[in-house]
């Protein structure tokens, strides 16, 4: 797939996009990103891209005609309009499903806005859709939209190993990723549960997904109320009201 990000400081997207796994997936063609610089696209001769609000009020807006010209040199460069992002705090809050979702499409474009925001009428022009990280405000979209990438990319065939490597995390099924233990077993008088060094295949996915419904329902009880259990689910989620309830949010026992 491919993603365009117009933005302020491209420099400032690159350097996390030029590193690790997005760097990676970029290199070998699994993914494909470009940063546009919007003052590029700006008609003023000292590149200025905002201005004064009308109505009044402090702080300056981005005009719409650079961030257009912007989005317009970027269709030019592919066979159909992109499907455009417009990363703002208004926006529904971004969730692992949705990420999905983007990952199959074939063309992105996210907007970064930046001082008190953007013209509207732009928004109302090219924006498809708008997107929030949380109930926050930062300085500018380009981290958020960099969380989107992240969010997307490690979806899309190729950037990680496996499908292995997602499907087991937190959310993608609707419930927390169970707890990871490396080497030395014991570590401060803390072992690694015996189940996981057993080598029995059967009982360490039993047990992991019965640590995913305890770490749900410990850490997420919004999740667990909007999660619908399969019946294997139910009969691990009744052995876990049985149990009896020992201090700390793992229990001991149920670890060694």
């Amino acid at each position: 797939m491919r993603i365009d990000i117009a933005t302020l400081f491209p420099e400032l997207c690159e350097a996390v996009l030029s590193a690790s796994i997005l760097g990676r997936a970029r290199r070998s063609g699994r993914i494909s990103v470009y940063c546009h610089q919007i003052r590029d696209y700006t008609l003023d001769k000292h590149r200025r891209v905002d201005d004064t609000c009308y109505g009044g009020g402090k702080g300056m807006v981005m005009q719409a005609e650079p961030i257009y010209r912007c989005y317009e040199a970027v269709c030019a460069q592919l066979p159909d309009k992109p499907h455009v992002i417009y990363l703002s705090p208004q926006g529904k809050t971004l969730t692992q499903q949705r990420c999905v979702e983007l990952s199959r499409m074939e063309n992105l474009l996210l907007l970064c806005g930046h001082y008190e925001g953007v013209d509207e009428r732009v928004l109302e022009e090219i924006v498809d859709e708008e997107i929030s990280i949380g109930d926050y405000v930062l300085t500018g979209g380009e981290l958020p939209a960099l969380v989107l990438v992240d969010g997307i990319a490690r979806m899309c065939e190729g950037v990680l190993s496996s499908s292995e490597c997602y499907e087991e995390e937190s959310h993608y099924n609707g419930l927390l990723e169970y707890p990871q233990y490396t080497k030395p077993e014991v570590w401060r008088e803390r072992r690694v549960p015996e189940v996981l060094l057993s080598g029995h295949h059967a009982n360490v996915d039993r047990w992991r997904r019965k640590q995913q419904l305890l770490r749900t329902q410990e850490k997420r009880p919004d999740l667990m109320a909007r999660y619908q259990p399969a019946p294997e689910d139910r009969k691990l989620l009744a052995e876990l009201a049985l149990e009896e309830e020992t201090p700390g949010l793992y229990k001991e026992e149920k670890q060694r």
